[in-house]
């Protein structure tokens, strides 16, 4: 079913839960790009800079906090419910809206893996995302190896859908990509 009118907000809201907050970026999260920027994998994959240079930093954080005033999508910061630290990136990316999806992608800093981090936000972004009028599946591409990001999504209960072969260029190669998916409830 598809709406006349397809639109998500333009701010750029927080979510809490228990142990995580996605909120937007803050200079104070420089560190957190620096060491993502220093990660073999996320730079390839992401647009955090492949430089730990503090203005290559600042200037991704700018990006992110553009991305809701766009209308591309909302880029969150992972931080620590008690202490506000950021510790990696989640986003939201409606590029489907028409047809009532949205995908979801996210990194966590090296330090923080293993964490529970990355269930915490993918639960909480994916409750938000399913409570917006306009969206009724979310996506989500996991490479075969990132085992501990496929699992956070099984945890917050995506469905594995398949295996796309060749699905998108990772650094300089076609790459397979996990399929999955959640779904707006009936009567949601």
């Amino acid at each position: 079913m598809q709406t006349s009118t397809m639109a998500l907000p333009t701010v750029q809201p927080s979510l809490a839960s228990k142990y995580v907050v996605l909120r937007p970026f803050e200079v104070q999260d420089v560190p957190v790009v620096q060491e993502a920027s220093r990660d073999p994998h996320i730079p390839l994959i992401t647009s955090v800079p492949t430089s730990d240079d503090p203005g290559e930093a600042q200037r991704y954080i700018e990006r992110q906090r553009s991305r809701a005033t766009e209308g591309v999508g909302y880029s969150f910061a992972i931080a620590d419910a008690e202490t506000n630290q950021a510790n990696g990136q989640i986003g939201l990316w409606p590029r489907d809206l028409i047809h009532g999806r949205a995908s979801i992608g996210y990194w966590v800093a090296p330090s923080q893996r293993r964490t529970g981090i990355a269930t915490g936000a993918l639960r909480t972004i994916s409750e938000w995302g399913l409570q917006l009028s306009d969206l009724h599946r979310l996506e989500l591409y996991a490479e075969p190896w990132n085992e501990g990001s496929w699992r956070a999504a099984e945890r917050v209960g995506y469905q594995r859908e398949g295996l796309l072969r060749d699905w998108q260029v990772v650094g300089d190669r076609w790459r397979d990509m996990f399929m999955y998916s959640l779904v707006k409830e009936a009567g949601v």
